[in-house]
């Protein structure tokens, strides 16, 4: 009967990955107790014993890469924990307006200091666009006029931004564009330092959840937002944009989105990143924008994202010992966790990062690219 180290080794071997091993991407193994912990809990076992130390990998999003792309994931069989997990994402609505809150209290106001340590000048905390640049900070440069142009902004617009973040992108548009901007969020800190930044410009900041929405806007736009929003309530936000938008608005949606449709996300994520998050697929977003909306273009930027995850690690461990004294070394490892499985994951292409731009039936079709 074979141990579980050795079935570890039989699934990694013919993907190139070795336990041990010299290559980068290889599984440095600190506690053999990891074989029996991959096996029992999956994608949240093999995360866990990394942020505490169990093994160890010089290049995480190869690493990521060459699982994802063998499929090696499906070979191993899951557990009746996640089954359940599944289930309950199915039967309940994660993402109510009661349950909103826990992703921003968890993850968006956990320290200003730290996002703000990696990100670029305007905390673009979303894929830039890499276009003819290397460079972080004119990547997101690039990414914010991009979503301006596909929105074809205008000095006299009146435009919504739908988890405004920092308040970056409203502060972008107000500054190069002249309009005037309503961004709207629940996280309690990215809204005080977003007030801030944009305090002498033409922008409001409001605590708000999407669903208590109202206005009349030209443009609106949402990036980085979608993922929190849940299969369950697709809809009603679609809804709530359709009746905001001017008859002849734009309206552009900035998501990660899966290849496949599901429930539910990776169960680390879950507990660690986003709680409560979901990817959403291009057929469940097609199916909620019937008889809303026009769909004028789609846009895959998702190995830029790849990019922009790189950047951030790096700009990350440059920047930890200004802000390693709020925060454990479990919390350094659970971080470069996030960010390099992440980055593999878009090298795998097993997300994407979609800008879909949408018009309401009848309206001009815009200038999208």
């Amino acid at each position: 009967m074979f141990s579980q180290k050795a079935m570890t080794e039989a699934l990694l071997s013919p993907i190139g990955i070795a336990i041990n091993g010299d290559q980068p991407w290889d599984m440095v193994v600190k506690d053999e107790r990891l074989f029996a912990r991959i096996f029992r809990e999956k994608n949240l076992g093999l995360g866990e014993a990394y942020m505490d130390g169990w093994w160890d990998c010089k290049r995480l999003d190869e690493f990521f890469f060459r699982i994802l792309t063998s499929s090696l994931e499906n070979r191993v069989k899951g557990n009746f924990k996640l089954f359940l997990y599944g289930l309950f994402s199915v039967l309940f609505n994660l993402q109510s307006r009661m349950r909103s809150p826990i992703v921003a209290e968890r993850h968006y106001n956990i320290d200003n200091d730290l996002f703000l340590s990696f990100l670029d000048p305007y905390n673009q905390y979303s894929c830039a666009y890499f276009d003819s640049t290397s460079d972080l900070t004119e990547a997101q440069r690039r990414k914010m006029e991009l979503i301006c142009r596909k929105l074809n902004l205008r000095a006299d617009d009146s435009v919504l931004d739908i988890g405004c973040g920092w308040g970056g992108l409203a502060r972008y548009m107000a500054e190069t564009y002249g309009c005037r901007v309503t961004g709207i969020n629940i996280a309690t800190e990215q809204i005080r330092h977003a007030k801030e930044t944009c305090r002498h410009l033409p922008v409001e900041i409001l605590a708000c959840d999407y669903r208590e929405l109202r206005g009349d806007f030209d443009k609106i736009v949402s990036v980085g937002m979608f993922e929190h929003v849940g299969q369950k309530n697709y809809r009603i936000f679609m809804d709530v944009v359709h009746r905001c938008l001017k008859p002849e608005g734009v309206f552009l949606l900035h998501t990660i989105g899966g290849n496949d449709s599901t429930t539910y996300c990776d169960p680390w994520i879950n507990r660690y990143i986003f709680p409560n998050g979901m990817l959403p697929s291009i057929a469940q977003i097609g199916r909620v924008v019937e008889g809303l909306f026009v769909l004028e273009d789609l846009h895959n930027l998702g190995l830029h994202y790849e990019k922009t995850l790189l950047a951030w690690h790096d700009n990350f461990q440059r920047s930890w010992d200004q802000v390693k004294a709020k925060h454990s070394e479990r919390f350094k490892r659970m971080w470069e966790y996030y960010l390099l499985s992440c980055a593999g994951a878009f090298r795998a292409r097993q997300i994407q990062l979609w800008q879909i731009v949408f018009t309401k039936y009848g309206a001009p079709q815009p200038v999208c690219r």
